[in-house]
């Protein structure tokens, strides 16, 4: 009995000592002191809990964040470390009338994470109103600095920007036609960050699950999927007085909307960007994001799947599927494994720039219900240089309309008012597909296997018809 006495006295010490605590809460307001706290360990209880559009307006929930004098607003700050919050059976509706009247901020996010070591998981945040709600500047529901922290089991709904309908046909980045307004749902910042097993319905013009400044992130088994609305729809708006009718669909890639394409209503699925900024410990960083890993994910109607090129150092996708995006796999260099992908609005396969190289792919080609829609009449586009990829098959009869493009023409969307004629060279190909090979004359020195028919019309290159 002494001993057993004396063990929980140590162990009471231990954990008083070390600010551990073990807490239920019923309500956001007692949650909010505990977000600071290190060493905590907190379960909200059941139920739904709404942050009304009057909360916004009156800073009730509001935590602070200022990088590089952006400051930034968030609902709920995580501000602590090596703490457990428990949201299981937890929904929070966050009404989006309350995006335009936060204050003077640069941002506005619902939840972010800035400490270290902290584990938040499954929680449902649902955005509640309307997809035309829109902030001000931008929003995220989303945003993790700090490191070693993963959110986990999350299911995210997310609506509210401007212009919604149109997906980037009239702006995105610093060039518009139409001032838009975006939101995105997930940013990963900060050093090995990890979002595990969380699911985003995307109803809103932005990224789903996008990276800046992040080193060694790992985003492993999450859903996505957003929405996709032909160019034929869209003109369909003539004479109606919408936004694109205002501007007499003029894209601000320069020339009037074309039919004929698929476009996602939102951004990138998973995407990594080449700059950004992040604060880890006090400190603040700008970098780009490296080392990223994308593992067991399923994204949908997105604008792409997933899309690494501008990261650098080890870029690694396993076992992803995309379907039905406006183009499958783009990573520049690094390894895309027993990864599948459909062509049915767009490639399967693309690569950006003809500085890539080092690309390592197996994608299996999967079928898909309906008619192609695929504009840019790519199963996969491959340029750049010493790239290695095996195409699959699981398409009984391939479209022979869409072809598998060594070197030529990468013309998107965004990209046909241009005469584009890209190199490819020292490509291994083997297709195992049924759909057509056609080598560019500005391809060289390619070697592999074709199941469907090889035309070549370029220099020293040896792609047999299998």
């Amino acid at each position: 009995m002494r001993t057993i006495k004396n063990t929980l006295t140590v162990l009471f010490f231990c954990l008083w000592s070390s600010g551990y605590s073990q807490e239920l809460v019923g309500s956001l307001d007692e949650l909010l002191p505990y977000l600071s706290q290190d060493g905590a360990e907190v379960t909200i209880a059941p139920g739904t809990y709404t942050i009304t559009a009057a909360d916004i307006a009156e800073g009730r929930y509001q935590g602070i964040t200022t990088i590089r004098k952006h400051k930034g607003y968030a609902l709920l700050l995580f501000e602590g470390n090596n703490s457990t919050y428990d949201f299981t059976d937890v929904t929070i509706n966050v009404e989006t009338a309350g995006f335009s009247d936060y204050g003077d901020f640069d941002e506005f996010y619902e939840v972010q994470v800035t400490g270290n070591d902290n584990i938040i998981k499954n929680l449902t945040l649902t955005d509640v109103g309307s997809v035309h709600d829109y902030p001000k500047r931008r929003a995220c529901n989303i945003v993790m600095d700090g490191a070693n922290n993963r959110i986990e089991g999350f299911h995210v709904t997310t609506r509210g920007s401007f212009p919604y309908g149109y997906g980037e046909s009239f702006g995105k980045g610093g060039n518009n036609v139409i001032g838009h307004y975006k939101h995105s749902a997930l940013l990963v910042r900060g050093y090995k960050n990890h979002v595990k097993n969380c699911s985003i319905i995307h109803r809103s013009y932005g990224h789903a699950i996008f990276m800046q400044a992040a080193d060694k992130p790992l985003i492993e088994g999450c859903y996505v999927e957003g929405q996709m609305r032909s160019t034929d729809d869209m003109l369909e708006e003539e004479g109606t007085g919408s936004e694109a009718d205002k501007v007499d669909f003029m894209t601000y890639f320069d020339y009037k909307l074309p039919q004929g394409y698929m476009l996602s209503l939102g951004e990138e699925g998973i995407r990594a960007y080449n700059g950004g900024e992040t604060i880890i410990d006090g400190v603040e960083y700008v970098r780009g994001t490296s080392n990223p890993t994308i593992l067991n994910c399923t994204v949908k109607n997105m604008r792409a799947g997933v899309t690494l090129t501008h990261a650098t150092g080890t870029k690694y996708v396993e076992g992803c599927v995309v379907i039905g995006c406006e183009r499958g796999y783009c990573i520049g260099s690094g390894d895309i494994v027993d990864c599948y992908a459909d062509t049915q609005y767009g490639p399967a396969l693309g690569v950006d720039y003809a500085t890539d190289h080092g690309t390592n792919a197996e994608i299996t080609l999967l079928p898909y219900d309906g008619p192609s829609y695929n504009g840019s009449k790519h199963a996969a586009i491959i340029i750049g240089h010493d790239h290695y990829i095996t195409l699959k098959g699981e398409v009984p009869d391939a479209d022979q309309d869409l072809k598998i493009n060594v070197g030529g023409d990468n013309r998107t969307i965004g990209l046909l008012k241009k005469d584009e004629n890209y190199p490819a060279s020292n490509i291994v190909l083997h297709n195992l597909t049924g759909y057509p090979v056609v080598m560019d004359d500005n391809s060289k020195g390619c070697t592999g296997i074709s199941v469907g028919s090889v035309t070549d019309q370029g220099r020293n290159n040896h792609v047999f018809e299998k």
